[in-house]
């Protein structure tokens, strides 16, 4: 998995935002998403939607940018691309609210953590989108899954 390269979020003192802080941010958001999505799917269910996120970002930094953002908290708030992150979501007030004395919730961190600092591997083949499995939405049809972990079915899309 390649190195990623944190960005400053926006923020009027975003020049003057430590690397470290804003890792620290990026995990944050990465740790919120991994367990607004995939909390009930176990560390490997967990994982895996990190390493789509981190997919997308490796994307968007090959390309100098995409639609879906080039830092992970771009990535994770994309509106309509986690659906945890959606103001119309039930679940986005236990998002904003959790914290590490949630057990899923302090794996999520340890993983994200990982995710950030470039040591968890891709469980996904480099898959950049996933639905539950059971569901078949219409950008999946026609293309074949690269990877089926616990309940998510995962694709590496064009």
């Amino acid at each position: 998995m390649k190195t990623l390269t944190p960005h400053p979020v926006d923020t009027p003192d975003a020049k003057f935002t430590s690397v470290f802080h804003v890792a620290e941010q990026e995990v944050d958001t990465l740790a919120r998403t991994i367990w607004g999505e995939a909390r009930g799917e176990g560390s490997a269910g967990m994982q895996a939607v990190a390493a789509v996120i981190l997919n997308r970002v490796a994307i968007a930094q090959e390309k100098g940018g995409y639609w879906w953002g080039a830092n992970v908290i771009a990535v994770c708030r994309k509106p309509w691309q986690f659906s945890c992150w959606n103001g119309n979501d039930p679940n986005r007030p236990k998002l904003l609210a959790v914290d590490a004395r949630d057990l899923h919730f302090a794996t999520a961190l340890r993983i994200a953590r990982r995710a950030i600092y470039s040591t968890l591997p891709d469980p996904t083949a480099g898959a950049t989108h996933y639905h539950a499995a059971g569901i078949t939405p219409s950008w999946a049809r026609g293309s074949p899954p690269c990877a089926m972990i616990g309940r998510h079915v995962f694709y590496r899309l064009p």
